[in-house]
């Protein structure tokens, strides 16, 4: 394979791999969103005042922006986890073994706003019931969370 889809031995048939996954991310989530609002929020104080306040127009896509860039850019980097789930031992993986890309990451995201969106309890419900404790959007993308402790 190729140095940007290598593949990763992962332990899915290992159970320990996926115990407690879905209270971790649920720390990994309320860390990472809160870095992601502090640096929104800077960013858009910024802007505003170097703006004489007409930045404030844009204070909406200020926020989705720097979320898609910090995702993309952490998950889709070589921990394959954003700094909220390394702090809670986690990382995404691809099923299928490749590595998470950019793309990979930001459409992973997307997913989970838009499951949000539609479906806010049903998304993590789901992880109470599928094997590795599988949310919606990875069902979707064939990915899994999983602890970094047990590798």
């Amino acid at each position: 394979m190729d140095g940007n889809n290598t593949a990763t031995r992962l332990p899915v048939e290992d159970w320990r791999a996926f115990r407690g996954v879905l209270s971790r991310r649920v720390l990994g989530f309320l860390v990472d969103y809160l870095i992601v609002g502090t640096i929104g929020t800077i960013l858009g104080l910024i802007i505003t005042v170097f703006t004489l306040g007409l930045g404030f127009f844009v204070w909406a896509f200020i926020y989705p922006l720097v979320a898609i860039i910090y995702f993309g850019r952490t998950m889709g980097g070589p921990a394959q986890a954003s700094p909220g789930m390394r702090m809670a031992g986690l990382r995404l993986v691809r099923l299928d073994g490749k590595t998470i890309d950019f793309a990979t990451a930001v459409i992973h995201l997307i997913l989970f706003w838009a499951g949000n969106a539609i479906l806010t309890p049903l998304i993590v419900l789901v992880g109470l019931f599928t094997d590795r404790s599988r949310l919606l959007h990875d069902l979707l993308m064939g990915t899994a969370m999983m602890r970094t402790d047990s590798l």
